[in-house]
């Protein structure tokens, strides 16, 4: 005979179980929606100037420059050359003026030294650093490591800024212009290691004017 009590005890845990598994599959339903909000960048991290103060920095010249295609931007990108030059002047420019406290050594003089030292020291301009870009690397490879102890060995410093990139972005929502990302990586020649990185950004109605401004932002509470 089948006992009453045991099937209503069986039907009524079946129940709970069903129960508890819609309800796990409910959340799980919920937690796996993904959110469309856009993740907010990182603040930009400000310049080390303090332990720099009094050294012969080196910043070598920007290799990269992308834009958006929504930007249609399609002529600063064509005339790469003249577009690297100007971007390396403002980076190099601002530095001056709003870090005195270093003694910031320039693309002209890095390929002067370079020039003056043939078949030891690489040029500037193909040493490849746009990689540095990406956020896990810390070491710095061979031959860029070789090539940067190198010149730093002949320019006289152990400390390499490196503007691994630049990147023109649609600014946000009720904004007009672009936004720039300019990654800036701090090398330490000597043992070939990334000792500090960050993006710096900014916006403005032009490609100059926001990368200005991102520039700007590697040393706040100046105007």
């Amino acid at each position: 005979m089948t006992n009453p009590l045991k099937t209503k005890y069986l039907v009524r845990g079946a129940l709970k179980d069903m129960a508890w598994c819609v309800g796990v599959l409910a959340a799980i339903g919920c937690g796996g929606k993904k959110s469309t909000k856009e993740p907010t960048p990182a603040p930009t991290a400000p310049l080390p100037t303090a332990g720099l103060a009094g050294q012969r920095v080196a910043v070598t010249p920007l290799a990269l420059v992308a834009a958006e295609d929504t930007l249609h931007w399609d002529a600063l990108i064509a005339d790469r050359r003249t577009t690297l030059d100007r971007c390396d002047s403002i980076i190099v420019m601002l530095l001056t003026a709003r870090a005195p406290e270093v003694t910031w050594v320039g693309p002209p003089e890095l390929r002067h030294t370079a020039r003056r030292a043939p078949g030891i020291a690489a040029d500037p301009d193909q040493m490849g650093t746009p990689f540095l870009r990406a956020s896990n690397v810390v070491e710095v490879p061979d031959p860029l490591r070789y090539q940067l102890r190198t010149l730093m060995g002949l320019v006289g410093g152990r400390y390499v800024l490196v503007p691994a990139g630049l990147v023109f972005r649609h600014p946000p929502a009720g904004s007009t212009g672009a936004t720039a990302e300019l990654s800036v990586v701090m090398i330490d020649s000597r043992i070939g290691r990334i000792g500090w990185r960050t993006i710096a950004r900014g916006e403005g109605a032009d490609a100059w004017t926001a990368l200005t401004r991102a520039v700007k932002s590697l040393t706040p509470g100046l105007p």
